[in-house]
């Protein structure tokens, strides 16, 4: 067990929303470029604080998301770090041409957080529950895709987005977690977490999947299967050298994400090892579905985003090992 992991694992007090708000305030104190542009969504996403810290540096553009994504790539243009928040659906498929044309490909510095990714939309339903922005968002060239796992990730990861130039999307949950790290943990953008070693299949999980990666972990070791877990909060750049380690020592991975098994995690683990090192891949992840309306833990059971789904199909992979 790594030693920035927590001795047990329970729901943290503190929304994710509240810890966000509170990493972006904090970075807005030392510097001044940062700006909060969004779309009606202050309390939803739980800006509001940063509206109350700086008045002169929020904006509330109303319900006009490619009108306010526009306006943030005016704002790089001139010097500013503009971060434009919405619930994931609107913040990346309702937008999708002008985060490509405006910001991305007039190489701008744009900070873009989806709110409510997959399931953790909850009772929003179908409409607003997006399993396709990761797939989007990893088309975009030199774009960098971040999901953390819990709020202890979020002072690294918005003094990153504000210190690193270019397009980034930061795909949050606004509602509790589990919380897995100690306070303090460090991470850096672009390189995995190594959670746990293993070796006889790799779980590689992001978002909320790393908690039920852990969940899966320990429900194999129980029949005698020894589970590596990694936590790959960055989507994209993917961390190929972890896993091309992971792939070489247990010859077997599972992917788990909060997405669909197109376009996502698993999808990125797939290509980079079938040019790296082919080994049995199996992926957990939302099959051919659109969303729908229920609880968290209704909806990760009715979609199989669960520990005991991570650990059946680690048990294929294996299995697949010696076919």
């Amino acid at each position: 067990m790594s030693e920035f992991l927590l001795d047990t694992f329970e729901v943290d007090p503190k929304e994710m929303r509240q810890a966000y708000c509170d990493a972006l305030i904090k970075e807005a104190n030392v510097n001044d470029k940062l700006m909060v542009i969004d779309v009606d969504v202050s309390h939803s996403v739980g800006t509001g604080k940063f509206y109350e810290a700086f008045p002169d540096r929020a904006i509330n553009c109303g319900i006009m998301e490619a009108h306010a994504i526009g306006m943030c790539a005016g704002m790089s243009e001139t010097g500013l770090i503009p971060f434009f928040h919405a619930f994931g659906v609107f913040a990346t498929r309702r937008i999708f041409d002008q985060i490509f044309i405006s910001c991305a490909y007039q190489d701008l510095n744009v900070k873009i957080i989806g709110a409510d990714p997959g399931v953790t939309a909850q009772t929003n339903g179908g409409t607003h529950m997006p399993f396709e922005d990761l797939g989007l968002m990893r088309l975009i060239p030199n774009a960098t895709i971040v999901e953390p796992a819990d709020s202890t990730m979020y002072d690294y990861i918005v003094h990153a987005m504000a210190e690193q130039y270019g397009v980034f999307y930061l795909r949050t949950s606004r509602r509790k977690t589990v919380k897995l790290y100690k306070p303090g943990t460090e991470f850096k953008v672009g390189k995995a977490m190594k959670l746990f070693d293993g070796k006889d299949v790799c779980i590689i999980a992001c978002g909320i999947m790393v908690y039920e990666a852990i969940r899966a972990r320990e429900i194999l070791k129980a029949e005698g299967i020894d589970a590596a877990v990694i936590d790959m909060h960055t989507i994209k750049p993917l961390d190929g050298e972890a896993v091309l380690e992971a792939a070489r020592k247990c010859g077997a991975v599972v992917t788990a994400e909060n997405h669909n098994k197109v376009g996502g995690l698993g999808s990125a683990v797939c290509e980079f090892l079938a040019e790296k090192h082919p080994v049995p891949v199996e992926r957990v992840g939302v099959d051919e579905s659109f969303g729908e309306v229920g609880t968290q833990a209704y909806l990760q059971k009715r979609f199989g985003l669960t520990g005991e789904e991570i650990a059946r199909k680690a048990k294929i992979a294996i299995q697949r090992k010696g076919a």
